[in-house]
């Protein structure tokens, strides 16, 4: 056992680490739960696709709303105490919709309330959970300690969460609801055994709207990070495009019928899954910049074979493919970034990032439906192409300089 942990958690990644991870572990857990419980309890409750669709929209939209001040309070405040009490308040949350749909209290608007609650708690804890990485590892221990963090969000968010919420909320509408409330206490305590050490401070107090604007300031002023960000929101722009649509996509496309989305999205998981194991021999012979570059070029492909193949034979390899390159890319970006945020900016740099990333998902997903609307299923994944190679040859050279962010010089603060 001490053998096996130690390959899983090297103790050169410090017991803080294993602490965080843990708790990862088991907030992740119940988020996986919750992301197929919270949609049928939805459908159980409105025959109205409106409001089915609002269910999606009230979890996509805190981040957008919320994810500068996150970063703001993260910056300012216990990092670990923010994680603690978010994650409090989530369960408690949780505990008063169980309390809910038990006692037969539960109309589509309290549950759609509670649902953006607790997606809003979420991005605090996010954020001053990616800002904690750095102050527990040492730089060069980055990558694979986000890659652990990135493997338990994949094995138990992605792969065994839903599955068990569907199973939950089939044996009881409230059990997943309770099951989450649980696991996020428990996240909660976990991360308390951080040393307190571990936390912003030191920082004169300042105007929340300038400090947002710092770290505006810093993320424009560093060419890296500036292009890092830029990156993301474009993928993210030209992805959220054709996956708006993967639903229809994978029935109509595909032929796969009602479990197509399903899926193809568990093939993606487990390639996310191999990317985990891969990851590591991957970094040890490919530099970080080239691997960037592989990647966005895998992603941009992803989307032709898509859009010319109507074979699930062909088109369920390539959710394999991309769902590994997701992975490494996101490690990789998380990691470069890390490497090159000032502690004290870490949290608002991050809450950019997210912006950058949720931003891109919503202006995406709008452009995907209008297209799939006027033009058909396929056009989405043919604007995802064009737009995906236009920016990575227009990208391409500034690449090279976003995996040394690390050793290009800071803009200094203010």
């Amino acid at each position: 056992m001490p053998a096996l942990l130690e390959a899983l958690v090297p103790a050169r990644l410090g017991r803080g680490f294993r602490w965080l991870l843990a708790s990862g572990w088991a907030s992740n857990l119940g988020d996986g739960v919750a992301l197929a419980a919270g949609p049928l309890l939805v459908a159980s409750t409105t025959g109205d696709a409106f409001l089915v669709a609002l269910a999606a929209t009230v979890q996509w939209l805190p981040p957008l709303l919320f994810g500068l001040w996150a970063g703001v309070l993260s910056d300012r405040l216990d990092r670990r105490g923010i994680v603690v009490a978010v994650d409090a308040l989530r369960a408690l949350v949780l505990a008063l919709l169980v309390l809910a749909i038990a006692t037969g209290r539960a109309p589509v608007a309290v549950v759609l309330v509670a649902l953006f609650l607790v997606a809003t708690a979420e991005v605090f804890a996010d954020n001053a959970t990616a800002s904690l990485l750095p102050t527990l590892v040492a730089r060069e221990d980055l990558a694979p300690a986000n890659a652990r963090l990135q493997t338990s969000f994949i094995t138990v968010n992605q792969l065994a969460g839903p599955p068990l919420g569907a199973v939950l909320f089939t044996a009881g509408t409230f059990l997943p609801f309770a099951a989450q409330a649980a696991l996020l206490a428990l996240a909660g305590v976990l991360v308390s055994r951080l040393v307190p050490a571990a936390r912003a401070g030191g920082r004169a107090r300042t105007r929340v709207r300038d400090d947002v604007a710092e770290g505006l300031r810093w993320t424009a002023r560093h060419a890296a990070v500036r292009t890092l960000v830029l990156t993301i929101f474009v993928f993210n722009t030209t992805f959220g495009a054709a996956w708006s649509v993967l639903v229809l996509y994978a029935a109509g496309r595909l032929r796969l019928g009602e479990v197509g989305y399903g899926l193809v999205t568990t093939v993606g998981a487990v390639g996310g899954l191999a990317g985990t194991l891969a990851y590591g021999a991957i970094t040890r012979r490919v530099s970080l910049g080239n691997l960037m570059r592989v990647g966005l070029v895998v992603e941009t492909l992803t989307h032709a074979a898509l859009a010319a193949t109507t074979s699930p034979w062909v088109a369920l390899p390539v959710f394999f493919v991309f769902g590994a390159h997701a992975f490494v890319w996101g490690t990789t970006s998380v990691s470069v970034r890390q490497r090159a945020v000032p502690a004290q900016l870490q949290g608002r740099v991050g809450s950019v990032n997210s912006v950058g990333t949720f931003g891109g998902l919503v202006v995406g997903s709008g452009v995907g439906g209008l297209l799939a609307r006027h033009l058909g299923v396929t056009a989405p994944f043919w604007f995802a192409f064009a737009g995906s190679a236009v920016f990575l040859v227009l990208v391409w050279r500034q690449l090279r300089h976003v995996a040394h962010a690390d050793e290009a010089p800071a803009p200094a603060p203010g």
